[in-house]
């Protein structure tokens, strides 16, 4: 069977604040936003990319879904330990700084709504 999925478009992290989630992930992490318009009466679609690659990170609020815990998302780095310095130098909060596994490298970071992200290396 030929599979017709050619790629990820987009993951969605959720978030009780959309302006204060947007404001950490572009000033913070260095996203940049490319679309942020009316969803609905109650909140916006924002949706942000990430410089050279097509899989883009939306924002939501949902109700059933509320921030706060491990979002099963590894964000790719060429070096855990420099990224993990730059991004603690930002005002980043880490809960996991960088180990070294057999796999690579990672470290667990917390976003301003309180969910936990990883970064992660090869080597």
């Amino acid at each position: 069977m030929k599979c017709m999925i050619k790629q990820i478009k987009f993951v969605s992290i959720a978030c009780e604040d959309q302006d204060r989630a947007m404001k950490f992930y572009t000033e913070k992490l260095g996203l940049l936003v490319g679309t942020d318009q009316p969803f609905n009466a109650q909140q916006r679609w924002i949706e942000l990319l990430i410089p050279g690659a097509e899989t883009g990170i939306v924002l939501f609020t949902m109700e059933g879904q509320k921030p706060g815990g491990m979002v099963n998302i590894s964000l790719a780095t060429n070096n855990v330990e420099e990224t993990y310095r730059e991004l603690s130098a930002r005002g980043v909060e880490f809960v996991q700084p960088p180990t070294k596994q057999e796999w690579g490298n990672f470290a667990m970071m917390v976003d301003s709504e309180g969910n936990r992200l990883v970064i992660s290396s090869r080597s």
